[in-house]
Parts: C-alpha cells; structure tokens; sequence
C-alpha cells in the first residue's frame, strides 16, 4: 500500500524538479556556445594567419608587392651589359690562374674611339663581374694605344658627364673606378681636360668627391 503525499511535499518536489530542468536546459546552449569558441580558438590558434599574428616574422615589416627578392634576375639588363652581351664590346676577358686579362678581337689601335671609349666609360658604373673588369681594363688598354691624346680629346665633352655620373656613384667601388679612368684621362689629355673640370666639379658632385677623396688619394699611382 503506497502512502500519499501531502499536498505540501508534492508541491516542493515539482518545485525542485523544474528548477533542475530548467538549470539543465539553460546550461545546454551555454556549453555548445562553449565549446564552440573553443572550437574557434583552438582552429584559429592553429591557423598560420594567426601564427603570423602572435610570433610576426621581421620579414613580415616588408612590403611584398614593392620588394621581390629575385628582382634582379627579372630586371632589365644595363645599356653596357647589353652591348657586350650581343658582341659590341670588341674585347673579352680571359681567365688567368693568377690575373685576368683582356683578348680584342682586334688590336686597339686601329678601333675608333667613338663610340668605344665612352662606352667603356658607361661601364664603369657597373657592380658585376665581368662587366666591372671589362670596363675599366678596356678603358686603360685604349688609352695606351699610339695617337691616343687625338682620339680621345674630342670626345671630352661627352666623357665627362660619364665619368662625373661614376664619381658620385653611391658605391664606392664605383667611384674607385671612375677616380682612376679620370686620372688615366688626365694623363693623356694633359691641359686639353682644364676648361671641362668646371663641368665636372659643381658643387654637388665637389662635395661627394672630396668626402671621398682621402680614401682613394694613392689608389690609382
């Protein structure tokens, strides 16, 4: 024989019973949201965006679009490069096991020196190998030739921009070679060069050159 229960217990035990359920179901769509975010977080955490974002690379500082690192394989070779390249330059280096040095497919002095010496000249602002050697051998040995100072006097307005263009170079081995084809010029043409030293020397270029100067002072004796 079951006993009842009174009214009061049967009201308490509901009482209690709903407040379960109702706990139970409210706590459920809390604990998906849960773990949801979690999911979120963890997926997130995982991602490599997010990887970037909590351990940021230096390189990252840099701007992909306006930096390719193998920009100089696509970059448009140089007026010199070219021209040696397609065979303009009528001279090439030979490797030696001590020194290099120049074969001409011709001997220099009977090759006309406009445009070559300028070109040459032109060179001289090159930074690879062997454009670097090409252009500054190329331009000494033609100096040297018999009936140089005749040859080369009527180009001076036209080299000194090119030499002035290698004298306030940024690099400084470019420099280096352009204080030394002046020098080289210098000797040759003795007076013929005064009246374009003022085309050579402005202020601008005066400035960088004697900033420089004291370096290479004896580099080219």
């Amino acid at each position: 024989m079951q006993k009842s229960e009174c009214p009061g217990g049967l009201q308490l035990r509901n009482r209690v019973t709903g407040n379960y359920l109702q706990r139970t179901s409210s706590s459920t769509p809390v604990k998906q949201r849960t773990a949801i975010q979690q999911s979120k977080s963890s997926s997130s955490i995982g991602s490599p965006e997010s990887a970037k974002k909590l351990h940021p690379r230096p390189s990252d500082k840099l701007n992909p679009k306006t930096i390719n690192p193998f920009g100089e394989q696509t970059r448009a070779p140089s007026a010199f490069s070219a021209i040696y390249s397609k065979g303009g330059i009528p001279c090439r280096l030979v490797h030696g096991s001590v020194k290099h040095r120049l074969h001409w497919d011709c001997p220099p002095e009977n090759l006309p020196f406009d445009p070559l010496l300028i070109t040459l000249a032109e060179g001289l602002r090159e930074t690879k190998h062997p454009y670097t050697f090409v252009s500054k051998e190329g331009f000494r040995e033609l100096l040297l030739v018999k009936g140089a100072p005749e040859k080369a006097i009527p180009l001076l307005p036209r080299l000194i921009p090119v030499l002035k263009a290698a004298l306030v170079h940024s690099d400084d081995e470019v420099f280096e070679r352009g204080l030394c084809a002046l020098v080289q010029l210098s000797v040759i043409v003795g007076p013929s060069l005064n009246d374009h030293l003022k085309h050579l020397l402005t202020s601008g270029s005066l400035i960088i050159i004697k900033s420089k100067i004291p370096t290479y002072c004896s580099i080219c004796s």
